[in-house]
């Protein structure tokens, strides 16, 4: 009782600061798994857990009104059920990821619900009334809080021990090749990261990257550092270059 209200509580405060702060990215998994970890007592677990999920929901941001699995209780739950049973990051992973899809589907009732309200936040704001804008706004918002909590609050007080007897149930072959997939989705992750952003130009980066690393044998640190140094040369030094116009030939024939 007392984990599932802590769970539940983290999880409505994070998505309130996350709101209320202006998007600071406060729902990640590296924020949220780690402070799950902390209420549950395993705080080193919910670092290295909120890593590996970090690099499973890279690509999962959302942007204007498309509705991405939800992020903070696929993490929160995928983190507290990986504690409270036992089972480290792969279990993590296996959950997390179909969690935030059924998440998802709550997230757009939610959205369907304070969609009801525009006509009379159009009304307030005709009459230029503040205050009422103000107080729609924060109702709408302690809404989905109550919405998180209550999903990560149930989830985890009905949830955790049936999770950790089928956890148990779970023959070894089948959890080793979880952990197989578990090593794999990060991979996804960045698939889905860089499928907005390939392109003819940025893929010699990439291609760039591949070869520092596969071929080269260079460290993570020294080609993100080699990556930083780029960036830093492309937008400072090549991007303030002025650019020199050349004159065609018949322009100069008609400027005499």
């Amino acid at each position: 009782m007392q984990e599932a209200l802590l769970v539940g509580l983290v999880v409505a405060l994070v998505w309130f600061v996350e709101k209320m702060l202006g998007t600071p990215m406060a729902n990640r998994p590296l924020i949220i798994s780690p402070l799950v970890g902390l209420v549950l007592g395993d705080l080193q677990s919910g670092i290295i857990i909120g890593a590996s999920l970090e690099l499973v929901f890279m690509g999962a941001i959302q942007v204007g009104a498309a509705v991405p699995p939800d992020v903070l209780i696929g993490s929160a739950l995928g983190t507290a059920f990986a504690i409270l049973s036992g089972q480290g990051s792969e279990i993590a992973l296996a959950l997390a990821l179909p969690i935030a899809i059924l998440a998802q589907s709550l997230k757009v009732i939610i959205f369907i619900v304070r969609s009801w309200f525009m006509d009379f936040a159009m009304k307030l704001a005709e009459n230029a009334n503040i205050k009422g804008m103000f107080a729609l706004n924060i109702g709408g918002l302690l809404l989905h809080c109550l919405m998180y909590f209550t999903v990560a609050f149930i989830a985890v007080l009905f949830g955790a021990s049936a999770v950790e007897g089928f956890v148990q149930a779970i023959p070894t072959n089948l959890m080793n090749g979880l952990e197989v997939a578990g090593k794999l989705l990060p991979a996804v992750g960045f698939a889905l990261l860089l499928q907005p952003m390939m392109n003819g130009k940025n893929i010699l980066y990439f291609i760039l990257g591949f070869i520092l690393i596969a071929y080269l044998e260079l460290p993570i640190l020294a080609v993100t550092l080699f990556g930083v140094i780029l960036a830093f040369i492309i937008v400072f030094e090549v991007g303030q270059t002025p650019t020199a116009i050349q004159h065609d030939e018949l322009e100069d024939l008609f400027d005499e």
